[in-house]
């Protein structure tokens, strides 16, 4: 068996290793490892909650403590870029503990917290910088961070920031990094996109795969339980009572959806949260803090938590809403069954959500058992209307958690659409005929081109 010795790191890195939970190199670690050390750049596909930040962090913070002093001031040596201020906080949370004790320092910036006092830490320089591309963009438009010596780039989770919206981002600042430099790129799956990507910012590069990109954990036991929309909070409900005290993780498709439903589950005397993009980063990280140490048994969020939330506990997870992008059923259900431990995965899947179950399945390539309802007919298909958010993914339109390109928003007066109708055969406020709204004008006066009716 191979040990982090074995692999050569700094016995600084090894004696703070001691005080973590890192005894064995995973088969990610083991493999991608020795490369990284040699100066090489790499793509590593690996399955969520394997442990792909001390796959790059160790050998990364072991190249680091060779340089023997600080950097200058606003400039960065290395810089890790990942799509969520959740992923960003636990790479921080994660080098920083098996660095602790060494000399190298990290810095950590994300969107929805105070870019003074970002910039005020940026002011002493950083060995390592964990960023969300916005706010790493807004820090160097502002000139408060510099990267003409960063010799290292890390992309993690890079599909999820293709699905985000992020390519824009990342080619612009891809240009402030010196091209002399060592890139790695991490994912659990491998779009097409993401070769595209690899083709572009890496040079020569080793590849290591220790699964088949979206083979969820083994120990997940998935089920598909076919419902109508407007049942799922109850089936929820129901689900939820049957396993009390242990952890479960709702994801659904909409912001505004996911705040209806937490806060119908905390009606209903449930210990819950909810975590979006509508949420502060405090308001976040406040969540995520009572759902880890226990105070919440439910968790309510979008696909901003599909990935960066590590929590052993977490036995459960519902797909309220089926994801758009199939890649993200993996990365949902893959936060349970955490190191080692087992874990349940349910779909709630209703008539118009049939293609994005068919298109799991085809990724999986397998098809998920049926534990409630029966498969919908194609009639059934055919009459349903669409649900908020559908079709917008890496094929479509932008993700609902993801930002707003510069100058783009709601158009003004807008509101947003309507999600579900919590309990069962509810019917939304103001709900009724509703008279034939006026032609819309067009600014600057003029009347709007009318439709010719089918």
């Amino acid at each position: 068996m191979t040990t982090f010795a074995e692999l050569g790191l700094s016995p600084k890195l090894l004696k703070a290793l001691e005080a973590t939970n890192l005894s064995t190199p995973t088969p990610i670690q083991a493999q991608a490892i020795p490369h990284i050390m040699k100066g090489a750049d790499l793509m590593g596909l690996a399955q969520t909650g394997t442990g792909k930040t001390a796959a790059f962090g160790l050998p990364l913070a072991h190249r680091l403590l060779d340089i023997g002093h600080p950097p200058a001031p606003k400039h960065v040596r290395a810089l890790i870029l990942a799509p969520t201020r959740e992923l960003v906080s636990q790479i921080f949370d994660n080098i920083a503990s098996f660095t602790k004790g060494t000399a190298v320092k990290i810095t950590m910036v994300v969107g929805g917290a105070s870019i003074f006092k970002q910039a005020e830490r940026l002011k002493r320089g950083s060995d390592v910088l964990v960023a969300t591309p916005g706010r790493l963009i807004d820090l160097l438009d502002r000139g408060d961070v510099t990267l003409e010596s960063c010799g290292y780039l890390v992309l993690d989770e890079a599909d999820h920031m293709l699905d985000m919206g992020f390519i824009h981002a990342l080619r612009k600042i891809a240009k402030f990094i010196p091209q002399k430099r060592q890139t790695m790129l991490f994912s659990a799956t491998m779009p097409a996109d993401i070769s595209e990507i690899a083709e572009t910012y890496l040079r020569n590069p080793v590849k290591v795969q220790v699964a088949p990109p979206g083979k969820p954990a083994d120990k997940i036991v998935q089920a598909v339980h076919y419902i109508p929309n407007g049942d799922k909070a109850k089936l929820l409900e129901e689900y939820l009572k049957k396993h009390p005290g242990e952890q479960a993780l709702v994801f659904g498709r909409t912001k505004h959806g996911s705040e209806k439903l937490f806060k119908l589950l905390v009606s209903w005397g449930f210990k819950a949260g909810s975590i979006h993009g509508n949420k502060s980063q405090n308001q976040r990280d406040r969540t995520l803090t009572e759902f880890r140490d226990g105070a919440l048994d439910v968790l309510v969020a979008t696909d901003v938590a599909a990935r960066g939330i590590d929590i052993p506990g977490v036995r459960h997870v519902y797909n309220f809403d089926m994801p758009n992008v199939p890649e993200n059923y993996v990365h949902r259900i893959g936060r349970t069954a955490r190191a080692g431990a087992e874990g349940n995965a349910t779909s709630f899947v209703s008539p118009s959500e049939m293609g994005e179950l068919q298109a799991v399945e085809k990724l999986l390539k397998k098809t998920i058992a049926v534990v409630g309802g029966a498969p919908w007919s194609a009639a059934a298909v055919a009459a349903a209307p669409s649900k908020p958010g559908q079709g917008k993914g890496r094929q479509g339109n932008r993700p609902s958690d993801a930002p707003r390109p510069q100058g783009q928003g709601r158009p003004q007066g807008a509101k947003p659409a309507a999600h579900w109708q919590g309990k069962p055969g509810a019917k939304p406020a103001g709900s009724g005929p509703r008279p034939a709204a006026k032609p819309a004008r067009p600014a600057g006066g003029g009347q709007a081109p009318q439709r010719k009716p089918k």
